[in-house]
This record gives C-alpha cells, sequence and structure tokens, in this order.
C-alpha cells in the first residue's frame, strides 16, 4: 500500500494531469485489475479519494503517508551516493528495498549526518521532518524557449541508462544548458553543454526539468 501512495504522488508532483487507474499500471508495472484493487482497499482506509472509472486524489493522511514514504525513499538515495559512493543511476531500487526496514530514528540520523539535504542526487526535493516539499519553479526541458540560458533543476529516474547517457554528456543537476533553435518540423532539442552540442529525443527532453536564467 505505501508503495502504491509513493506512486499516487510521485504522478501527481510535477504534473498537473489528473492520476488515472492506467497511469498508476504503468508507473507501476503491474495489471489494471491489479491496481484496482489496491486502490479499493486504499479508500477503504481513507487514503485516496476515487471515483470508479475517475481520478486518483490522496486524502489528507494519504500525503501524509506518501510525503513519509517519499522522504525516506530520497534520503537514503542521497545517503548511498554521498556516503557509500553509489551512482546516480544505481540508488532507485536500492532506497525501494530499503525504505520499509528502516526506523525514523536511523532516517533521522541519516538526515542529521548529510547535513539535512533538501534535495536527493535526480534534483527532487527532499521533504522536511514536518512533511513541507518545496518544489523548484521549473519546466520540462522540450517546453523551455529558444534560444535561453537554462539550469537544470531535476533529472527523471525512471531510466537508468538513460541516466548514464546524460552523465556522459554532463547534463546533471545544477548544470547550465544553452537550448539552441531547433530544427522546423523536429521533436528533438539541442543544448550546449560547455562547448558541446547536445541533440535530445522527445524522451530525453520530457525527462529533464530546467529553470529559465
Amino acid at each position: 500500500m505505501q508503495n502504491y501512495l509513493k506512486v499516487i504522488w510521485g504522478l501527481q508532483e510535477w504534473s498537473d494531469q489528473p492520476v488515472s487507474n492506467s497511469a498508476i499500471a504503468e508507473a507501476a508495472g503491474v495489471r489494471l485489475s491489479t491496481v484496482s484493487d489496491a486502490l479499493r482497499k486504499l479508500s477503504d482506509q481513507e487514503l485516496i479519494e476515487h471515483v470508479r472509472y475517475g481520478t486518483v486524489t490522496l486524502t489528507e493522511l494519504g500525503r501524509e503517508h506518501a510525503v513519509s514514504m517519499i522522504r525516506r525513499h530520497r534520503l537514503l538515495e542521497t545517503f548511498l551516493v554521498n556516503m557509500l559512493d553509489y551512482e546516480w543511476d544505481e540508488v532507485h531500487s536500492e532506497a525501494d528495498r530499503l525504505e520499509h526496514a528502516v526506523s525514523d530514528e536511523l532516517m533521522h540520523r541519516i538526515d542529521r549526518s548529510l547535513g539535512y539535504p533538501t534535495r536527493d542526487p535526480h534534483g527532487d526535493p527532499i521533504p522536511s521532518a514536518d512533511g513541507l516539499v518545496h518544489r523548484p519553479d521549473a519546466v520540462i526541458l522540450a517546453d523551455a524557449p529558444a534560444p535561453c540560458r537554462t539550469r537544470v533543476e531535476r533529472i527523471s529516474d525512471a531510466d537508468n541508462e538513460m541516466l548514464q547517457y546524460f552523465a556522459s554528456r554532463g547534463i546533471v543537476v545544477d548544470a547550465e544548458l544553452r537550448v539552441l533553435p531547433g530544427e522546423p518540423y523536429s521533436e528533438t532539442v539541442t543544448v550546449q553543454v560547455g562547448d558541446s552540442p547536445v541533440s535530445l529525443g522527445p524522451a530525453a527532453a520530457a525527462s529533464v526539468w530546467v529553470s529559465v536564467l
């Protein structure tokens, strides 16, 4: 149930699109029927509001549980990268396994040992201990005007191979990118990283959030 709350939170954190059963199924990698069963249980526990064949929203109680799990997950990812030398494309699955087992006291000590970080290695905001979440003012790279200068605020961790590619080209959190005018009728986004131009297809350009400088 905690994983479903996390998925629902993740779907609505960076998007204004309504959260549907099919979107949850795709994000969680399960069948629609499995999602329907889980949503009924979450609704019975008053963790979500869900109209049959309609959208899914978290109740205040559901949000509290989701944010608590998100905080654990992102603190663990940060700990693995900063303290144990994991690469940023290695930590998502590790944090998924650990987040259900660690105690609140251990999470507090991890937070303190890291200096109370506000972002994880992918730029996602780490909720504070009292549940506050600050989302930076950012747009997906595909929607950034060209030409302009931007700073990378967040990169989706949904695709490990894409993370490896981004790192190899210098597209990381806080990197400055210059968005260059693209070819007419092309969905490719071209950015300049340092002195090197990099062309990104639609999936890659939709996985990077930037602030315009």
